[in-house]
């Protein structure tokens, strides 16, 4: 039987993974080891920790937890060692997870490496493929330009679409999950701590100067079990109070009723985009995580629908300008026109690869052929 170790850090990876794995299970006899989320362990993964504890992001923010992900790193690596198995997959999540691959590729040379969503060296740091190339064999890219940039880095690289594509849309069933009259907002300040931290002030507030213009307003606000509490706790005093959501067939229904969303920046843009919700993305960092990030970028956009549709339509409010008076005009703007976004939406699916094979499938059809 084929052994796997798997390892995903956050909960897009999660996702990842999830896919990934159902995928193989269909191909072939395979046994999962390694690190995973909610969705992983549904596929047959026990997690060697929670997930949540790798669910970091930010320079300043990762420093305090330095020694213990060090160690985490170090107990990650020595459980794939000791298991030999014909490949280690680690899947986004890169600060860590090419951290364990080089220790594992220093002590095995020879152990297969595959790492799952290529590196977004197009946004910054280009020097980030070359430098995974000493220890990762093979890339699973996400997105259909990264292939020949991996390739020319040293590394073997597949372009698997993007799982988005395949997730499943509200049934006319779940969509009656959502009920009222008003414009529906969906607020999505992230799935990690830090972020929804900094974020919910911001959108109570851009919810408040909405409301006196739409006073009927509802918002959804879908999360993630491991910070529901938070979520609850942060947006006890909006001006429109929230329904917090945390089961999937409602998600799925606030996403097809919704006229609009707020969202933190980051791959859930996708997610919008399947179902065809007009947005805009904000993302509050600590400010020194900010200046060293904006520093770097090599690119105008950090939204994914920008960047497939080589469109800039979806408006982008980022560290300073991450404000209430400044995102309030834009979502109220697309309250009423959103038919350039509705283009750009269509024109990324089809780039990922929507009315293809399944990404996950495709995925693990990659990893087998690279074994």
């Amino acid at each position: 039987m084929l052994k796997l170790f798997l390892i995903a850090g956050e909960p897009s990876g999660d996702r990842l993974g999830a896919a990934l794995m159902a995928g193989l299970r269909q191909l072939t006899e395979v046994e999962f080891h390694g690190i995973g989320g909610p969705m992983m362990a549904e596929q047959g993964l026990k997690s060697l920790f929670p997930m949540s504890e790798l669910s970091i992001m930010g320079l300043v923010e990762v420093l305090p937890k330095y020694f213990h992900l060090k160690k985490r790193i170090a107990e990650t690596a020595a459980a794939a060692l000791a298991l030999n198995p014909a490949a280690v997959i680690s899947i986004d999540s890169p600060d860590f997870c090419l951290r364990v691959a080089a220790i594992i590729k220093a002590a095995r040379p020879t152990q297969r490496t595959i790492h799952y969503v290529a590196p977004s060296v197009w946004a910054w740091r280009p020097h980030r493929a070359t430098k995974m190339a000493r220890v990762i064999d093979h890339v699973l890219a996400l997105l259909p330009f990264e292939p020949p940039l991996m390739t020319a880095a040293g590394m073997t690289c597949d372009f698997v679409g993007h799982p988005v594509v395949a997730e499943p849309l509200a049934t006319e069933a779940e969509r009656a999950l959502i009920a009222g009259e008003g414009p529906l907002i969906l607020a999505l300040p992230g799935s990690r701590r830090g972020e929804v931290t900094r974020l919910a002030p911001v959108i109570g507030e851009t919810l408040g100067i909405i409301a006196k213009t739409y006073p009927t307003l509802r918002v959804a606000l879908p999360t993630v079990p491991h910070i529901a509490a938070l979520v609850r706790d942060l947006t006890a005093d909006w001006p429109v109070r929230p329904q917090i959501i945390e089961d999937a067939p409602t998600k799925r229904a606030a996403f097809a009723k919704a006229n609009v969303a707020l969202a933190a920046s980051g791959t859930v843009s996708l997610e919008l985009a399947a179902a065809h919700v007009p947005m805009v993305i904000a993302y509050k960092m600590h400010p020194v995580t900010f200046w060293l990030t904006n520093r770097a970028l090599l690119i105008d956009t950090v939204t994914l629908v920008n960047l497939v549709s080589d469109t800039r339509v979806v408006p982008e409010f980022i560290g300073p300008r991450c404000q209430p008076a400044l995102i309030a005009p834009a979502v109220l703007s697309l309250l009423t026109d959103r038919a350039a976004q509705d283009a750009a939406m269509t024109l990324t699916m089809q780039r990922l690869g929507q009315g293809g094979e399944a990404p996950g499938l495709r995925a693990a059809q990659s990893v087998l052929a690279h074994l």
